[in-house]
């Protein structure tokens, strides 16, 4: 038989199966503008509603008669979530859904590396398309107000021109794939408890400068396909149907063609919904948020009920073809794109994309001459803590994932080692697994092996911090103490008494409060690294990889410094009701530069390179800005040790008077430059009036004062390098 008559039959067969299911066939090669009112006009009313809400627990309806398919999420965004069953939670036990683990976004903001990010999107949109999702539920851009959220590990930082930055590049990469990228939570979901209905109380001009501008880039720069709404309230509206969020901002002043999504279980109002900006319902059970029947999805909010609304002539079909066309466009920009990448999962590029983004994200935050490890001189090697051979890829809540494999810390130390040098494991302090809740138990016994343990060797790696627990770095509930749990902070007290040579590691997505930071000689920063972290870790720790990542957030010496924990109980966790964010715009960083007073113990930006950085020659292109004109900024930075590294250079703005308060300095520009020993490099940063603008609450809108300002190149908000004044007329 021909290969041509194969062909002809089979194409016959298939023709044949279409046309007994009266399929409409859609133009692909037309402008998806067209396509899109082509399809609309085709639906019937209930195929529209259909759309607007789940079918399953990922999943949503597409139009079977028109070829449209369905829609599919997955949880991100650190790796591609495990099948569940079509409608349960549990796990539907697939064994070929194992993916790669990526460092938690914490991890990725602190490389302060575009380049990262873009390559980190790429590769995660690449696991996604292959497992045929065209919703990818991240990047998470929320902004870290208090170190006590446990929700922290999946954003970037306390700082809105960093997670701009870093946000843009992750969606345009992952987007390249056919998946929208889904950014969340949108907005103001700062905390993790009261989060269901909480109302956030903050002031126009913090929304537009601290919470809102990564959202904004997303949208705007990145071009998100997708944004998930917030758990939260603000306005008194839930954020997942918010006309002031929804409408006026993100799809009238921003110009958004995308897809609302609900947060899962985030939806509590029809007309609401219909009328608010929301397009696509989620998670919703028979009564709103609570377990109810099982395939219940025509009860959601966007389902029968609003169906009935429209055959009633209650409501018009203007918000409900507004909706449909905006997931019909998602539609044609993923499923539907004709030559849409295939994608690959699981890969050996990938774990290794992960672990040059975890090597580039850990932060040295001290060190006394004791790292690099020097296998030479170092022949007994001691490791400590439950978190050496936890896994951190499970747990957590939604970002909860089946990785392929995960490099315990413990692992990579061992096998970076091998028979260099003897490495003993002891642990030190008992933590409970995942999803067992924690009881009080006598932790003496553990300790007193530790420090027995640790009086023979020559370096300890305490491995501790925070995991995926309840009530620490987890979905659901907020940390409940600043300090270390399982009394971390007494065993490192024990262990330096006995050993000088503690090396602590801490591996959390937040800040910790260290009361024995001055009596170790270094401090390690490693966050949550994924399938590769272990080996990550271990090629820092013995000089293989030099560190450079930089601190996303400030870490302050007790959380009383940290100003949503600086007024009362009403800034948080709130009253039930409301949180107040009584610190407007002066947040992380900006707080401590008003108080002065307030040391950190380590500053936003702030990470230490096993070789030395000098800069030079601070300059300006000009001194005079006028409208419509850039000015550029230059320095000289000289690698002055022995190894290989790379420095962040940071440009911070600040205006010298203003008709509004406005914090001493803001972030307006980094580079990070790799220099080999001895060599030096023009590393410049270009600005306009947009960096020089604060939002004018009264008129709504950005403003850039005339007058002088001043420009600040540094190492960290408080390694100040160079200044020089400038003006904008």
């Amino acid at each position: 038989m021909s290969i041509r008559y194969i062909l002809v039959f089979v194409l016959g067969v298939c023709s044949i199966g279409l046309f007994a299911q009266k399929a409409v066939y859609l133009d692909v090669y037309k402008p998806i503008e067209e396509r899109v009112e082509d399809a609309l006009q085709r639906m019937t009313i209930e195929e529209k509603v259909a759309m607007l809400h789940a079918q399953s627990k990922f999943s949503s309806a597409g139009v079977p008669r028109l070829g449209i398919p369905d829609n599919w999420a997955t949880d991100g965004p650190h790796g591609i979530r495990s099948e569940a069953l079509w409608d349960e939670w549990d796990d539907a036990k697939w064994t070929n859904d194992s993916c790669i683990a990526f460092p938690a976004l914490t991890c990725l903001a602190a490389t302060w590396n575009p380049q990262m990010a873009a390559l980190y999107g790429k590769s995660i949109g690449e696991e996604a398309r292959y497992r045929n999702k065209n919703i990818l539920l991240g990047p998470g851009v929320n902004m870290y107000r208090t170190p006590l959220n446990g929700r922290n590990f999946e954003y970037m930082g306390e700082d809105p021109f960093l997670a701009s930055r870093m946000v843009v590049p992750y969606v345009q990469e992952v987007q390249k794939n056919g998946v929208a990228a889904c950014v969340k939570h949108f907005a103001l979901n700062n905390q993790e408890v009261q989060r269901w209905d909480v109302d956030v109380v903050v002031d126009n001009r913090a929304l537009h400068e601290i919470y809102l501008p990564a959202f904004k880039a997303a949208v705007t720069e990145g071009g998100a396909w997708a944004i998930m709404g917030a758990y939260n309230k603000y306005k008194g509206q839930h954020c997942c149907h918010n006309q002031y969020l929804l409408n006026d901002i993100l799809k009238n002043e921003w110009k958004f063609d995308g897809v609302v999504v609900s947060d899962w279980g985030g939806t509590h109002d029809t007309w609401e919904s219909v009328h608010n900006g929301l397009d696509m319902e989620f998670g919703t059970w028979t009564d709103g948020l609570g377990a109810g029947a099982s395939n219940a999805y025509a009860n959601y909010f966007l389902s029968d009920s609003y169906l009935q609304l429209l055959k009633e002539g209650k409501v018009g079909q203007e918000e409900l073809n507004d909706k449909v066309r905006r997931i019909l466009r998602m539609v044609f920009r993923t499923t539907m794109v004709k030559k849409r990448p295939f994608g690959s999962f699981g890969t050996v590029e990938h774990a290794l994309v992960g672990r040059k983004v975890a090597e580039e994200g850990i932060v040295l935050l001290q060190n006394r001459n004791i790292l690099p490890v020097d296998l030479v001189k170092v022949k007994k090697i001691l490791v400590v803590g439950d978190n050496a051979v936890r896994r951190m890829t499970i747990g957590g809540g939604s970002s909860a994932l089946k990785a392929k494999y995960e490099v315990s810390p413990l692992q990579g130390i061992l096998k970076r080692v091998a028979d260099l040098a003897e490495v003993n494991y002891v642990v030190g302090y008992e933590a409970p697994p995942y999803g067992v809740k924690e009881t009080k138990v006598d932790r003496a016994p553990l300790r007193k092996q530790a420090v027995e343990a640790a009086k023979e060797a020559d370096v300890v790696f305490f491995i501790g911090g925070l995991n995926k627990n309840g009530n620490q770095d987890c979905e659901g509930d907020d940390r409940r103490s600043y300090h270390l749990p399982y009394e971390q902070d007494q065993l490192i007290e024990e262990l330096v008494t006995v050993n000088p040579n503690v090396v602590v590691v801490i591996i959390s997505g937040n800040a910790v409060a260290m009361p024995w930071v001055n009596k170790v000689p270094a401090v390690l920063e490693a966050w949550y690294g994924g399938t590769e972290g272990g080996n990550a870790l271990a090629s820092i720790l013995f000089g293989d990889v030099n560190p450079s990542g930089k601190l996303p957030f400030t870490i302050p010496v007790k959380l009383e410094d940290c100003p949503a924990h600086a007024f009362d109980e009403r800034t948080y966790p709130g009253d039930g009701k409301s949180v107040v964010y009584s610190e407007s715009i002066f947040t992380g960083y900006r707080w401590a530069d008003k108080l002065k007073k307030v040391k950190p113990l380590f500053a936003f930006g702030h990470g230490l390179s096993y070789t030395t950085f000098q800069y030079d020659n601070f300059r300006a292109n000009k001194r005079i800005l006028n409208d419509g004109q850039t000015i550029t900024f230059s320095v000289k930075v000289k690698n002055t040790g022995l190894r290989e590294g790379k420095e962040v250079v940071q440009l911070y703005i600040s205006d010298k008077k203003s008709s509004l308060p406005r914090p001493v300095k803001e972030l307006k520009g980094f580079v990070k430059v790799a220099l080999k020993p001895g060599e030096e490099k023009d590393v410049t940063i270009t600005i306009g009036k947009e960096e020089l603008s604060y939002f004018n609450d009264v008129n709504h809108e950005w403003v850039a004062e005339p007058g002088k300002f001043e420009a600040i190149i540094a190492a960290s908000a408080i390694e100040i390098k160079g200044k020089l004044d400038f003006e904008l007329r």
